[in-house]
């Protein structure tokens, strides 16, 4: 599996044009990410040998997302182009791959083994983005980011290598942490229900029942008719929580709150969740490890589980 990721990131970046100009060895990377996940994978495998710019800040819907005047400037003179793929940055796809076109730009996402990725219910060859929700998956993505920034500068292939390695202990202690933190919610309690359908692999690795009021692309609009029926679920499996999301309007889990009181069953917010984009900058929730430490850890005690004050580590903050 290892050697099969590595010819496949092999190809990817020589058709990227990224194995044909490698930088100097003095030279500091000029890295644009798309998405804050990607961005943190960059800084955490880089360190100090990177220069990072995330397009899509905290809040910010990738979905929808369309490119700036300085985002275009950004990319076309960055020495390496890192974002998502999987029809993530749906609104970006073409001028992404047409920058692919001059070389280096690398679609991380798609180092995601085809075999453990979700299938898109109505398009076929299309799948599920959403895999940073399980730190299994994410650690591909990191692998990718790896052989993008060795492949760019093959003078510091050794430093990316350690850096990585450091990482993808903590992202491999992170899925440890969300396997036994998860477990303690009782069974007939594990259902998720967000605002879009973002957490399905999620779902799929905790043996959660995911519900999501839109598709997985936030693109989707939830009709009167999809609220009623939420509002049916609720009431008839007495569920007692819901969770909004950072970056998607909390317009429709209001009104299944409120559709639920109307109908005699009280429902509470279990909390905001980081779907598609991380916390503040500087803050722990503001990184890979804290976006989904947060996520685990909120979930967890919403639905009743038996979690550790403030996270894994106790560095989540005080009310997240």
């Amino acid at each position: 599996m290892q050697l099969r990721r590595r010819q496949f990131l092999s190809l990817t970046l020589a058709g990227a044009g990224l194995l044909a100009t490698p930088l100097r060895a003095a030279e500091r990377i000029d890295v644009v990410a798309t998405t804050g996940m990607i961005a943190d994978a960059a800084r955490q495998v880089g360190g100090d040998l990177v220069e990072v710019k995330a397009l899509m800040g905290p809040g910010v819907d990738p979905h929808s997302y369309r490119q700036t005047r300085s985002d275009i400037v950004a990319l076309t003179r960055a020495d390496l182009v890192l974002w998502h793929g999987l029809y993530l940055e749906a609104q970006m796809e073409e001028l992404l791959l047409k920058l692919a076109g001059r070389g280096k730009v690398v679609a991380v996402g798609e180092a995601v083994p085809r075999d453990r990725l979700i299938a898109h219910e109505d398009y076929d060859g299309k799948f599920d983005p959403h895999v940073w929700m399980v730190p299994d998956l994410w650690a591909h993505v990191v692998d990718a980011v790896q052989e993008a920034l060795s492949a760019a500068a093959p003078a510091h292939t050794e430093t990316f290598a350690a850096n990585a390695a450091t990482h993808l202990n903590e992202i491999e202690r992170l899925g440890a942490y969300a396997e036994t933190t998860l477990a303690t919610v009782p069974e007939p309690a594990r259902v998720l229900l967000t605002a879009h359908d973002a957490f399905g692999y999620f779902g799929r690795s905790y043996g959660y029942e995911v519900v999501g009021i839109q598709g997985i692309s936030t693109e989707s609009e939830a009709g009167l008719d999809r609220i009623k029926t939420l509002v049916d679920m609720l009431v008839s499996r007495d569920i007692g929580a819901v969770f909004v999301e950072s970056s998607v309007s909390d317009r429709n889990m209001r009104a299944l709150v409120e559709g639920a009181a109307a109908r005699g069953h009280a429902v509470q917010i279990g909390g905001e969740l980081f779907s598609d984009a991380m916390g503040e900058p500087g803050t722990y929730e503001g990184t890979y490890i804290g976006m989904i430490d947060h996520n685990i850890t909120t979930i967890a005690a919403a639905l009743g589980g038996d979690v550790p004050a403030r996270g894994m580590d106790g560095k989540l903050s005080a009310g997240s």
